[in-house]
C-alpha cells in the first residue's frame, strides 16, 4: 500500500539446468508476527552456508528451486501491525470461502474509503477466553476480522497470486505460510465453507506430515478445544490448495504465551525459535519431488 517492495530469494544451483520442482515459503503476512519472517531467512542463510559441505543441502539445491519470501506484509511490518496499511487483514483476502461471517470476517475495506477498521473482537483473548455469546452458540466467532471489500483487493495479496501462478508453471510442489503462535503445523480447510472435501490421499498426506512434525519436533497437534470451532474464511493455505491442488500448510511458530494480537507479542528467545523450524523445513525440503506427487513424505533429513 505504501509502496514497499515485497522480496523473494530464490536459492537453486543454477548449473543444474533442467527442470526442477520448486516451492514456496514465506513469512509476516500478519505484520506483528516478526518470528514468521525471521525464520525464513534463517532458513536461507542455513542453506546456503551448507550448500556443498553438507549432502543433504547439496542435493536440495541441485535438485529444486526455493522461493522465499520473508515479508508478505512490508508496512504491517514496520508498524507491528498484524494488518495492511489499508487496515485489512492479508490473510482473509484470498478468493476462497470470501467475506463469509461465519467464516470471521467481515468485508468491509474503508469505511466511506478513508477510515481503517480492521477487527471487531467478540472476547478479549479469541484463543482462551469464552463470553457468554460463546456458551449460547460454541459456533459463532470470537471476533471478526476486516478482510476487504472483494478477493484480491490488496496489492500484497495481488502480488502472492501473481506470483503462485507463475510457480504453477514450474513444477510448484509444496507451499508453507509461516505465522506465530499456536505451535503447530495447520492443514486445510480453515474455510468456513470448504469447496471441496480432501481426497483419501491427500487427507493421508497431510496427516503424515503432522504425524511426522508432532514426533520429532517439539510442535504440537491442533488443539481443537483452544480454538474451538474457530474458522478463517479467505486464507492464503486455503486458496493455494484449492487454486493448484498441492501440499499447502500454514506453519505457527512460538507459544500461543507469544501471540503478538493477544498479548502484545515478546519477540524474545529468538536464536531457540529459529532453530526450532530448521527440521520442519527440511522435512518438506527433502521431500519436495513425494509431496509434488502426493506421495508418502517418508525420507528422513539429516538434522544436527
Amino acid at each position: 500500500v505504501l509502496g514497499r517492495d515485497i522480496w523473494c530469494i530464490r536459492i537453486t544451483n543454477e548449473n543444474n539446468t533442467k527442470q526442477k520442482p520448486s516451492c514456496l515459503i514465506d513469512g509476516c503476512i500478519h505484520g506483528s508476527e516478526w518470528e514468521a519472517g525471521d525464520a525464513c531467512l534463517y532458513l536461507a542463510e542455513y542453506l546456503l552456508i551448507n550448500f556443498d559441505t553438507n549432502e543433504t543441502i547439496t542435493h536440495i539445491l541441485n535438485s529444486s528451486e526455493i522461493y522465499i519470501i520473508p515479508l508478505v506484509n512490508p508496512d504491517g511490518r514496520q508498524k507491528n501491525n498484524r494488518f495492511n496499511d489499508n487496515g485489512i487483514d492479508l490473510d482473509r483476502n484470498f478468493d476462497i470461502d470470501f467475506g463469509r461471517l461465519r467464516g470471521s470476517v467481515f468485508p468491509l475495506g474503508k469505511l466511506f474509503g478513508r477510515i481503517k477498521i480492521s477487527n471487531l473482537p467478540l472476547s478479549t483473548d479469541p484463543y482462551r477466553e469464552y463470553t457468554v455469546l460463546h456458551k449460547l452458540f460454541p459456533s459463532f466467532p470470537r471476533f471478526f476480522t476486516n478482510c476487504g471489500r472483494r478477493p484480491f483487493s490488496e496489492p500484497e495479496s495481488q502480488a502472492m497470486r501473481d506470483f503462485m501462478i507463475e510457480l504453477s508453471n514450474n513444477d510448484f510442489s509444496f507451499y508453507l505460510d509461516c505465522h506465530t503462535a499456536t505451535h503447530c503445523i495447520c492443514i486445510p480447510w480453515a474455510a468456513f465453507k470448504p469447496p471441496f472435501e480432501k481426497s483419501k490421499q491427500e487427507q493421508y498426506i497431510y496427516d503424515y506430515i503432522i504425524e511426522w512434525v508432532t514426533k520429532n519436533t517439539e510442535y504440537e497437534k491442533v488443539d481443537d478445544v483452544a480454538i474451538m470451532n474457530y474458522k478463517a474464511s479467505g486464507e492464503i493455505t486455503d486458496w493455494c490448495f484449492k487454486e493448484f491442488r498441492i501440499p499447502s500448510l500454514a506453519f505457527e511458530i512460538l507459544s500461543v504465551d507469544y501471540e503478538p494480537w493477544i498479548v502484545g507479542g515478546k519477540h524474545d528467545n529468538l536464536v531457540h525459535w529459529m532453530k526450532t523450524t530448521i527440521p520442519v523445513f527440511m522435512y518438506l525440503l527433502v521431500n519436495i519431488e513425494n509431496l509434488h506427487d502426493w506421495e508418502t513424505p517418508d525420507i528422513q533429513p539429516s538434522l544436527p
